[in-house]
């Protein structure tokens, strides 16, 4: 089983920054990618980012392409989201998830407000 967790949530002001983390442990074989979703309230979840393990490639949806950049640490098997240029649409759950040859994972989540 895949365990994920993932961290730097937090309340922000409109234009400030924030980095989220999301590492991962538990019987991990061959990652295939890692990612970011994000769910507000009343809506339902939308693809904000991935990285693919191997090569490295990166996906953004349009909504926070320029202001978002997604990163990895291999050895670490954790993956990061550098948010800049918060606006207050960009207020959800945050969760990571993961993709293996075996399995694809959710982590809990964690909270991004930004407030106007």
């Amino acid at each position: 089983q895949v365990h994920l967790v993932e961290s730097g949530g937090g309340l922000v002001q409109t234009g400030g920054s924030l980095r989220l983390s999301c590492a991962a442990s538990g019987r991990i074989f061959s990652i295939q990618s890692m990612g970011w979703f994000r769910q507000a309230p009343g809506k339902g979840r939308e693809f904000v980012a991935t990285v693919g393990w191997s090569s490295g490639l990166t996906s953004y949806a349009g909504a926070v392409k320029g202001r978002f950049t997604i990163s990895r640490d291999n050895a670490k098997n954790t993956v990061y989201l550098q948010m800049n240029s918060l606006k207050a649409e960009d207020t959800a759950v945050y969760l990571c998830r993961i993709v293996t040859s075996e399995v694809i994972s959710w982590g809990q989540g964690t909270q991004v407000t930004v407030s106007s």
